[in-house]
């Protein structure tokens, strides 16, 4: 599925993915909250760690109760997200998807060649489990905080 085919309103594609403590984070556990998804290409990248250490401070703007949950998402491995989340302090959860299939399922995958990683891009679910939300981002273009966090409010 490419992002061309993931529309408001649409089901969320369900995904079980490990986060940085290697703990299965479920799509379905969330049921009855808004999931925000910011996909990512790599940890430690510049864009990548200038945009999480803009959001870690910030998050609250994007999550404004307890009924919203952030999640970054890259193909990166537990173990680099771990690193990565405690080094510049993110306060969300990092998944890891490893096989690419979640990021495939919404769109996000940049495939093969040049990157062989994630985009960068937010997709945002409503908390009936449908898709509110998407946005791809040009992958050297750090994302706006102000933005996010308008489209999250929505």
């Amino acid at each position: 599925m490419d992002n061309t085919s993931l529309k408001p309103g649409q089901p969320a594609p369900d995904f079980e993915l490990m986060n940085q403590d290697r703990q299965k984070v479920k799509l379905s556990d969330y049921q009855g909250k808004k999931v925000v998804l910011l996909f990512y290409p790599m940890d430690f990248s510049p864009t990548c760690t200038q945009e999480h250490c803009a959001f870690g401070p910030q998050v609250d703007q994007i999550a404004k109760d307890s009924q919203t949950v952030v999640f970054g998402v890259s193909c990166d491995s537990p173990y680099s997200h771990a690193a990565f989340k405690t080094q510049y302090t993110i306060p969300y959860d990092l998944l890891s998807d490893p096989t690419r299939k979640m990021a495939k399922a919404y769109g996000m995958w940049a495939g093969e060649e040049p990157y062989n990683c994630t985009k960068r891009g937010t997709v945002i679910i409503d908390k009936d489990g449908k898709i509110a939300f998407v946005k791809e981002q040009p992958m050297k273009d750090a994302r706006s905080i102000d933005e996010l966090a308008k489209a999250a409010s929505a």
